[in-house]
Protein backbone atom coordinates (compact mmCIF):
# COMPACT_ATOMS: atom_id res chain seq x y z
CA UNK A 1 0.00 0.00 0.00
CA UNK A 2 0.68 3.62 -1.05
CA UNK A 3 1.16 5.58 1.79
CA UNK A 4 0.47 8.54 0.24
CA UNK A 5 -2.94 7.66 -1.22
CA UNK A 6 -5.61 7.94 0.86
CA UNK A 7 -8.35 5.34 0.44
CA UNK A 8 -12.24 6.72 0.57
CA UNK A 9 -12.51 5.28 4.22
CA UNK A 10 -9.68 5.34 5.60
CA UNK A 11 -8.38 8.46 8.28
CA UNK A 12 -5.73 10.39 7.00
CA UNK A 13 -2.05 10.42 8.33
CA UNK A 14 -1.59 12.85 11.00
CA UNK A 15 2.26 12.92 9.51
CA UNK A 16 1.99 13.33 6.60
CA UNK A 17 0.11 16.15 4.73
CA UNK A 18 -3.10 16.18 2.16
CA UNK A 19 -1.75 16.86 -1.54
CA UNK A 20 -3.52 20.42 -1.49
CA UNK A 21 -1.98 21.30 1.49
CA UNK A 22 1.47 21.06 -0.45
CA UNK A 23 0.25 22.51 -3.64
CA UNK A 24 -1.01 25.74 -1.62
CA UNK A 25 2.07 26.00 0.58
CA UNK A 26 4.37 25.43 -2.18
CA UNK A 27 2.02 28.50 -4.00
CA UNK A 28 2.13 30.82 -0.73
CA UNK A 29 5.91 30.08 -0.51
CA UNK A 30 6.76 31.11 -4.36
CA UNK A 31 4.16 33.96 -3.95
CA UNK A 32 6.71 35.23 -0.97
CA UNK A 33 9.78 34.19 -1.92
CA UNK A 34 8.78 36.75 -4.89
CA UNK A 35 7.96 39.60 -2.63
CA UNK A 36 10.98 39.19 -0.80
CA UNK A 37 13.14 38.69 -3.65
CA UNK A 38 11.46 41.88 -5.31
CA UNK A 39 10.98 44.55 -2.69
CA UNK A 40 12.15 43.57 0.50
CA UNK A 41 15.64 42.71 -0.73
CA UNK A 42 16.39 45.66 -2.78
CA UNK A 43 16.26 47.41 -0.06
CA UNK A 44 18.23 45.66 2.56
CA UNK A 45 21.08 45.51 -0.73
CA UNK A 46 20.18 49.25 -0.75
CA UNK A 47 20.56 49.37 3.48
CA UNK A 48 23.51 47.49 3.54
CA UNK A 49 25.23 49.33 0.51
CA UNK A 50 24.53 52.72 2.65
CA UNK A 51 25.88 51.38 5.94
CA UNK A 52 28.97 50.12 4.19
CA UNK A 53 29.65 53.25 2.36
CA UNK A 54 29.24 55.13 5.88
CA UNK A 55 31.24 52.90 7.48
CA UNK A 56 33.98 53.09 5.15
CA UNK A 57 33.37 56.80 5.34
CA UNK A 58 33.85 57.20 8.51
CA UNK A 59 37.34 54.88 8.27
CA UNK A 60 38.49 57.45 5.27
CA UNK A 61 37.42 60.39 7.61
CA UNK A 62 38.74 58.82 10.58
CA UNK A 63 42.29 58.20 8.66
CA UNK A 64 42.26 61.73 7.42
CA UNK A 65 41.46 62.94 10.66
CA UNK A 66 44.87 61.01 11.64
CA UNK A 67 46.88 62.44 8.61
CA UNK A 68 46.01 66.06 10.10
CA UNK A 69 46.58 65.29 13.67
CA UNK A 70 49.89 63.74 12.64
CA UNK A 71 50.81 67.14 10.33
CA UNK A 72 49.67 68.97 13.16
CA UNK A 73 51.11 67.21 15.50
CA UNK A 74 54.62 67.56 12.77
CA UNK A 75 53.64 71.57 12.55
CA UNK A 76 53.52 71.97 16.69
CA UNK A 77 56.96 70.41 16.91
CA UNK A 78 58.39 72.35 14.31
CA UNK A 79 56.94 75.75 15.93
CA UNK A 80 57.62 74.49 19.38
CA UNK A 81 61.89 73.77 18.03
CA UNK A 82 61.40 77.17 16.09
CA UNK A 83 60.35 78.66 19.25
CA UNK A 84 63.30 77.16 21.70
CA UNK A 85 65.60 78.26 19.01
CA UNK A 86 64.32 81.97 18.99
CA UNK A 87 64.37 82.12 23.04
CA UNK A 88 67.89 80.43 22.62
CA UNK A 89 68.94 83.52 20.38
CA UNK A 90 67.44 85.82 22.77
CA UNK A 91 69.15 84.23 25.39
CA UNK A 92 72.54 84.51 24.01
CA UNK A 93 72.07 88.03 22.17
CA UNK A 94 71.00 89.28 26.17
CA UNK A 95 74.12 87.60 27.05
CA UNK A 96 76.49 89.81 24.54
CA UNK A 97 74.30 92.14 25.33
CA UNK A 98 74.74 92.23 29.52
CA UNK A 99 78.33 91.37 28.50
CA UNK A 100 78.69 94.83 26.19
CA UNK A 101 77.14 96.64 29.31
CA UNK A 102 79.51 95.34 32.11
CA UNK A 103 82.13 95.92 29.01
CA UNK A 104 81.43 99.14 28.47
CA UNK A 105 80.68 99.97 32.04
CA UNK A 106 84.01 99.04 32.95
CA UNK A 107 85.47 101.28 30.56
CA UNK A 108 83.26 104.30 31.98
CA UNK A 109 84.35 103.40 35.42
CA UNK A 110 88.34 102.78 34.16
CA UNK A 111 88.03 106.36 32.65
CA UNK A 112 86.31 108.12 35.56
CA UNK A 113 89.02 106.78 37.88
CA UNK A 114 91.87 107.81 35.61
CA UNK A 115 90.04 111.36 35.38
CA UNK A 116 89.85 111.10 39.24
CA UNK A 117 93.27 109.97 39.58
CA UNK A 118 94.72 112.51 37.29
CA UNK A 119 92.44 115.38 38.92
CA UNK A 120 93.89 114.57 42.56
CA UNK A 121 97.29 114.65 41.09
CA UNK A 122 96.61 117.66 40.09
CA UNK A 123 95.68 119.15 42.86
CA UNK A 124 98.16 117.42 44.91
CA UNK A 125 100.65 119.41 42.65
CA UNK A 126 98.69 122.67 42.68
CA UNK A 127 98.83 122.29 46.27
CA UNK A 128 102.47 121.05 46.56
CA UNK A 129 103.30 124.43 44.66
CA UNK A 130 101.69 126.70 46.95
CA UNK A 131 103.21 124.60 50.25
CA UNK A 132 106.37 124.92 48.39
CA UNK A 133 105.80 128.92 47.73
CA UNK A 134 104.43 129.76 51.78
CA UNK A 135 107.20 127.70 52.60
CA UNK A 136 109.58 129.70 50.42
CA UNK A 137 108.58 132.73 51.69
CA UNK A 138 108.18 131.67 55.35
CA UNK A 139 111.99 130.59 55.00
CA UNK A 140 112.93 134.12 53.35
CA UNK A 141 111.40 135.58 56.33
CA UNK A 142 113.21 133.42 58.59
CA UNK A 143 116.63 133.51 56.80
CA UNK A 144 116.61 137.44 57.09
CA UNK A 145 116.07 137.73 60.26
CA UNK A 146 118.39 135.22 61.18
CA UNK A 147 120.79 136.93 58.62
CA UNK A 148 120.58 140.12 60.40
CA UNK A 149 120.85 138.61 63.75
CA UNK A 150 124.09 137.16 62.80
CA UNK A 151 125.42 140.02 60.56
CA UNK A 152 124.23 142.57 62.95
CA UNK A 153 123.02 145.10 60.69
CA UNK A 154 119.94 145.34 59.33
CA UNK A 155 118.64 144.35 55.74
CA UNK A 156 115.35 146.25 55.35
CA UNK A 157 116.61 147.15 51.71
CA UNK A 158 114.56 145.42 49.73
CA UNK A 159 117.02 144.50 46.66
CA UNK A 160 119.25 142.78 49.48
CA UNK A 161 116.98 141.41 51.01
CA UNK A 162 115.85 139.56 48.11
CA UNK A 163 119.45 138.84 46.66
CA UNK A 164 119.99 136.80 50.04
CA UNK A 165 116.88 135.34 50.20
CA UNK A 166 117.38 133.92 46.53
CA UNK A 167 120.85 132.90 47.63
CA UNK A 168 120.23 131.21 50.52
CA UNK A 169 117.32 129.70 48.46
CA UNK A 170 119.11 128.38 45.56
CA UNK A 171 121.73 126.51 47.83
CA UNK A 172 118.94 125.47 50.01
CA UNK A 173 117.78 123.91 46.43
CA UNK A 174 120.97 122.68 45.45
CA UNK A 175 121.29 120.42 48.33
CA UNK A 176 117.73 119.25 48.84
CA UNK A 177 116.97 118.55 45.42
CA UNK A 178 118.28 115.06 44.69
CA UNK A 179 116.42 114.31 48.18
CA UNK A 180 112.99 115.73 46.78
CA UNK A 181 112.79 113.80 43.61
Amino acid sequence: MNPLIVAAGEVPSPVLPHPAEIVIGLIAFLLLFFIIKKFVTPRFEAMYAERAAKIEGGIEKAEQAQVEAQRALEQYKAQLAEARAEAARIRDDARMEGEQIVTELRAKAQEESARIVAQGQTQLETQRAQIVAELRGELGRLAIDLAERVVGESLEDEVRRRGTVDRFLADLDGTSAPAVK
